[in-house]
């Protein structure tokens, strides 16, 4: 059985290939894009059937998350400790389950929405992550982490769709002081984890990840530039969201 299994998810070589705005990674997409609008279209005008979808989604991610450290030995032969929550998109997806079922985290679910929204969609356009692999596209990292990301991008589309009244750029300044915190709690855990072994650069605030940057300066540079990028990505949902509702009231006054 062990072999077996091992088998199915392993990373798997061959003429297919998954690659960055390669023809699996484009049908992905249409399949995650299509998925967000036939459920929204498919839950209806019921905010309870609405509320829970969203604690589904949110369970159903988290759930994701824990099992792949069960699975990464038989797939990966080691559990990659690069997936602690210490970048932005797993740090997020906790942070989006205790929001839903914890009352001290509720008070910040639309922020973590926003932000999980944005930076797991940024990884659904770019997921150079499993790209460099060089794999199949149906090897269970390729398909384990886009259903991932590409799950989040779901909940936070549901919580800014049907879980919030306002949205108001006045606000987003709650966005950017919890970015700082995350990113605060990127560097404590590359200053633990980090070795000469090993670098896991997570939130890329140790390393420039295009190498642009020397790296005696980039641990300085970079977490301003995460911030800043991380910020404007939420500017740019927010403006996003604010723009369609507006239509559809025009649309629903004509």
């Amino acid at each position: 059985m062990n072999e077996l299994i091992t088998e199915i998810l392993k990373d798997h070589k061959g003429e297919v290939i998954f690659s960055c705005f390669g023809i699996w990674h484009i049908l992905m997409m249409i399949l995650i894009f299509g998925g967000i609008i036939l459920t929204i279209y498919l839950l209806g005008k019921r905010r309870s059937t609405q509320i829970n979808a969203i604690t589904i989604v949110i369970d159903i991610v988290f759930g994701l998350y824990i099992l792949d450290f069960f699975l990464m030995p038989l797939s990966y032969g080691y559990i990659d400790i690069e997936k602690l929550p210490f970048h932005v998109c797993t740090a997020s997806c906790v942070l989006c389950f205790l929001s839903n079922h914890t009352n001290f985290f509720k008070k910040f679910k639309q922020q973590f929405a926003l932000i999980g929204l944005a930076s797991n969609l940024i990884y659904v356009i770019y997921p150079a992550g499993v790209g460099w692999y060089q794999i199949a596209p149906y090897s269970y990292r390729v398909i384990q982490t886009l259903m991932f990301h590409g799950l989040m991008v779901l909940y936070g589309v549901l919580v800014l769709r049907f879980d919030v009244n306002k949205l108001s750029l006045k606000e987003s300044y709650k966005e950017l002081l919890v970015i700082i915190a995350m990113t605060i709690w990127a560097m404590i855990g590359n200053f633990i984890y980090n070795s000469p072994d090993r670098l896991y650069n997570w939130m890329f605030v140790v390393q420039d990840p295009f190498y642009m940057l020397p790296s005696n300066i980039a641990p300085f540079v970079m977490p301003l530039i995460i911030i800043a990028t991380l910020y404007l990505a939420v500017i740019l949902a927010y403006l996003s969201f604010i723009l369609i509702r507006k239509f559809k009231y025009r649309s629903l006054d004509a």
